[in-house]
């Protein structure tokens, strides 16, 4: 199965990761690395996420890279990363697009 990150969710991870490096570049670093390994692993285990609360569908779902929330829709023949939100931020299916 395909991943695909939509623009939106390209942009927050690299706002996220500009915002832990100003503080921690090595930890960005490191950060990057697991939500670049963790959605390349959607392609084959694209349940691997829990069904994400907000909006109550169950092909949206999310995998936690602390302190962020990789939020995805499971396609029948795809994986769209829809946003990387920081864990105490409120989502909603507008942030979605969904």
């Amino acid at each position: 199965m395909k991943v695909v990150w939509a623009p939106p969710a390209r942009e927050q991870v690299a706002e996220a990761f500009a915002f832990i490096s100003a503080q921690r570049p090595s930890a960005a670093l490191r950060w990057f690395d697991e939500v670049v390994e963790r959605a390349g692993s959607l392609s084959s285990f694209p349940d691997l996420g829990r069904m994400m609360p907000e909006p109550g569908r169950p092909e949206v779902r999310e995998v936690i890279v602390d302190p962020y929330r990789v939020v995805y829709r499971r396609d029948p023949d795809i994986i769209v990363i829809l946003g990387v939100f920081h864990s105490r931020q409120s989502v909603d299916a507008e942030d979605l697009g969904v």
